[in-house]
């Protein structure tokens, strides 16, 4: 697989990621009372992203794939545990709290992987993305403050351990360059499937829940796991921080289909919301826009 190495052709590939990731929300929202079986989701959404990036991994390398699994390192094993802790706290988030709440902390990802990206990697941040990342900032905390009624403190805490779990993996994806990027993820799910599997059997549960729910859990990993290979096929051309601004599109697209009336689900925005939302989308466009401006200093890359 090559790997982007235009950054004016990362920019639509991030995005769609972003887009793919937004349609998260309104599927675990059609799910029947996903707060009872939050392991069997984990569970089944952990093996459909292991068993499809393997089986993209065998097209894509022939039958010697599986070595890729012998040079994961630390910074694939670090990534993937990261990646994991993101997928498992995203459903606890957004079971206890609005969609809106949950994806308002994910939001603060450009933040978070610019000071980790910073501090690990020596990755220093332009003067352009910061002001995207201000705008971005200043419409999360217009959205915040519209949502503080119907936020409970459980949602918010576990929505801001996903954030640092997918900031985790996004600047793993920069730290050796050798690091097998899908394997990171197939790892990821691995861990899941792992996590869950014992929680589980402690508990005496069952592994599965009804067949609806089953493939709604399923389509989650899907479209996950293709927003995924899109984001670390773009993760080549730009840094950390710039990735999690890019893929800031699943917060705005994930309040809009929750409230469209064309799926049912109704969670209508306050003007707060609207409002952040735009300046979401205005800071995305803005580096979007002046990416010839900026320089990168990338260590280990």
């Amino acid at each position: 697989m090559e790997y982007i190495k235009n950054q004016k052709s990362a920019i639509p590939v991030v995005l769609l990621a972003g887009l793919l990731w937004s349609f998260g929300p309104l599927v675990v929202r059609y799910m029947d009372q996903p707060n009872l079986f939050p392991w069997q989701y984990i569970f089944t959404r952990g093996i459909t992203i292991f068993l499809i990036l393997n089986f993209f991994l065998f097209f894509e390398e022939g039958k010697n794939f599986y070595k890729n699994y012998f040079h994961i390192g630390w910074s694939g094993l670090i990534g993937g545990i990261g990646l994991g802790v993101a997928m498992i706290t995203f459903i606890w988030s957004i079971t206890n709290t609005t969609a809106a709440v949950t994806l308002l902390c994910l939001a603060a990802m450009p933040v978070i992987t610019a000071l980790l990206g910073f501090l690990f990697l020596k990755e220093k941040i332009s003067t352009n993305v910061w002001i995207a990342i201000i705008i971005a900032a200043t419409g999360i905390t217009l959205m915040a403050f519209g949502d503080t009624s119907k936020s409970s403190l459980m949602g918010l805490l576990f929505g801001l351990l996903s954030a640092l779990g997918f900031s985790v993996f996004s600047v793993s994806l920069r730290w050796r360059k050798e690091t097998p990027k899908f394997t990171t993820v197939a790892l990821s799910g691995l861990f899941c499937v792992f996590v869950s599997a014992i929680i589980i059997i402690n508990s005496k549960g069952n592994f599965l829940s009804s067949n609806y729910n089953q493939g709604l859990f399923s389509l989650h990993g899907t479209l996950v796991c293709l927003g995924l290979i899109l984001y670390s096929i773009g993760s080549k051309a730009l840094p950390a921080a710039e990735l999690t601004l890019l893929s800031l599109t699943e917060i705005v697209g994930g309040i809009f289909w929750v409230w469209l009336p064309f799926f049912g689900i109704n969670e209508i925005p306050n003007n707060s919301t609207i409002i952040g939302g735009f300046l979401i989308f205005l800071s995305i466009t803005y580096y979007s826009l002046t990416i010839k401006e900026n320089r990168r200093f990338i260590a280990l890359n």
